[in-house]
């Protein structure tokens, strides 16, 4: 948007605005003004989210083998005891300041790194109060004074049960799940370490202030690992070698002293030679996660892995390396590796007074932890943004979303609103439904507007039915990158769509 007193919109509003108007993503509740920091996925959102997750299932847990990933489904109430013992009661905390005139409240890190474009992650409050204090900050809605900065508990609280309750709370990540059931995991399963417990489901943090549509939010979903080491062997990862050479992009501690923005780019392989990574499993993961990313249409140039600073470490961690996106709102974080040593399980069985630890040569041992942790909607914002491509000379933006991932893989159209077409395009629909394709129909407009909207939603191919289809057996497939069209035997369409989806064959194979 130009022109006097317009404001050409930021490439977040653009997006944000075109997720919410094609069905990718709508404020929760929103006839009745919704809640801040939660959001539902619409149609294209869901389907997409789907995509990711089996995505990731397939590389990070159902292709593993050595060392084998197990699957859960947890609760995601826990008991109060539970995430007393795992440290989240005293210390999943977030600095908190409040409006004496407007009473809003705010995070009062943010308000400083927003403010003065200061860094002040895991300062103390008296240093945050200070800060504030010396530089005169106030409510930036309504310039009021602010009170004492004070820590905030994240968690949602909830009580399970008549009356005065159980107090239980609404799981802050889903790990505490796979802590609490590793034993009851490791013994129907016969598993023996190494060995991973993989779990996909919703979590909750009662955020202070949500901001940036899909980045912070209130509920979200997580796709964690925890992989069980036994001590002696964290050195060793059976599998390393699949992963060696990979390159991956590491801002160290060193560098963020130094005030240095740009990673390092070294191998899986050395980055543990030279002690940049504290263990082959944690390089592992980072070099799937580097394949795993590109592959969603994120370039190799655009995030990085940083070295979390001492300060700013969570409490459990003995080393985190955040996969950070850069974006157009800044760099955001979207995976937490964290080298968790054996704290989750020891804490538990401290204050459980069972015993977690299992048997190994006759040993009673107590296994290390390398956690991988990923951001789904955090994801989605990313590809998104990263994917989104502005006019090209085709007259509308558009999204490139890799096959794989995209909502709709194909959208089948006739070519003019009449028999016999209209009819065989919609059993060719059917037909390519019940074979298990994420596919669409759309009789309506000019075939140049059904390819705008096509394009605009990220499907990757459009298949046309024209008056050849009911003479010769033949469609056209449009090809979203480069518009190119090619004629092939409808009868093959089902076979040929899978490959070009899984990336066994690309569009000039056709041509």
């Amino acid at each position: 948007m130009s022109g006097k007193g317009k404001e050409e919109k930021s490439l977040f509003e653009k997006i944000w605005t075109l997720a919410n108007h094609r069905g990718f993503v709508f404020p929760s509740a929103e006839i009745y003004g919704g809640i801040a920091g939660i959001y539902d996925l619409g149609p294209l959102g869901a389907k997409m989210k789907n995509n990711l997750i089996q995505a990731w299932r397939e590389f990070f847990v159902l292709r593993e083998t050595n060392p084998p990933v197990y699957e859960l489904d947890g609760s995601t109430i826990l008991p109060y005891e539970a995430l007393k013992a795992s440290g989240h009661l005293d210390s999943f905390t977030d600095p908190t300041v409040s409006c004496l005139k407007c009473k809003k409240w705010m995070r009062a890190d943010h308000l400083i790194e927003d403010s003065l474009d200061m860094y002040v992650e895991g300062m103390t409050l008296e240093q945050l109060n200070r800060i504030i204090r010396e530089n005169n900050l106030g409510c930036p809605d309504c310039g009021g004074g602010l009170s004492e900065v004070t820590f905030f508990n994240l968690m949602l609280e909830v009580q399970v049960g008549p009356a005065d309750g159980q107090t239980a709370f609404l799981r802050p990540e889903t790990a505490q799940d796979i802590f609490l059931d590793f034993k009851r995991v490791q013994q129907s399963m016969r598993a023996k370490l190494p060995f991973g417990i993989a779990q996909i489901g919703k979590s909750y943090r009662n955020e202070i202030s949500p901001r940036q549509g899909l980045i912070r939010v209130r509920e979200f979903t997580q796709m964690e690992i925890e992989m069980f080491i036994h001590p002696n062997e964290i050195g060793n990862h059976p599998s390393f070698d699949k992963v060696k050479d990979i390159k991956i992009r590491i801002l160290t501690r060193e560098q963020q002293k130094k005030g240095e923005t740009e990673p390092l780019e070294t191998t899986a392989k050395e980055s543990v030679v030279s002690k940049i990574l504290p263990n082959p499993y944690m390089a592992y993961y980072l070099a799937k996660e580097t394949i795993f990313y590109q592959s969603l249409g994120i370039p190799y140039d655009k995030f990085h892995f940083r070295h979390m600073m001492p300060e700013e470490t969570p409490f459990y961690s003995g080393g985190n390396f955040d996969l950070e996106v850069e974006l157009s709102i800044g760099r955001k974080e979207i995976i937490g590796n964290a080298y968790r040593t054996n704290y989750d399980l020891s804490n538990h069985m401290k204050k459980s007074g069972k015993d977690l630890s299992i048997s190994v040569d006759g040993e009673k041992v107590i296994p290390e932890v390398v956690e991988p942790s990923f951001g789904v909607e955090r994801a989605i914002y990313c590809i998104l943004e990263h994917c989104y491509r502005e006019d090209d000379g085709r007259g509308w933006s558009w999204f490139q979303f890799p096959p794989k991932i995209a909502p709709i893989t194909a959208l089948i159209l006739p070519l003019v609103r009449r028999e016999p077409l209209m009819e065989i395009a919609f059993k060719t629909y059917e037909t390519l439904k019940e074979n298990g394709l994420e596919v669409d129909y759309d009789d309506r407009g000019s075939v140049g507007k059904r390819y705008a909207r096509a394009d605009e939603i990220g499907i990757p191919f459009c298949v046309t039915v024209d008056y050849k289809t009911a003479e010769a057996s033949t469609v056209t497939i449009r090809d979203r990158d480069s518009r190119e069209q090619a004629v092939i035997n409808k009868n093959d369409l089902i076979e040929i769509l899978s490959k070009l989806v899984s990336g066994i064959i690309n569009f000039e194979k056709l041509l």
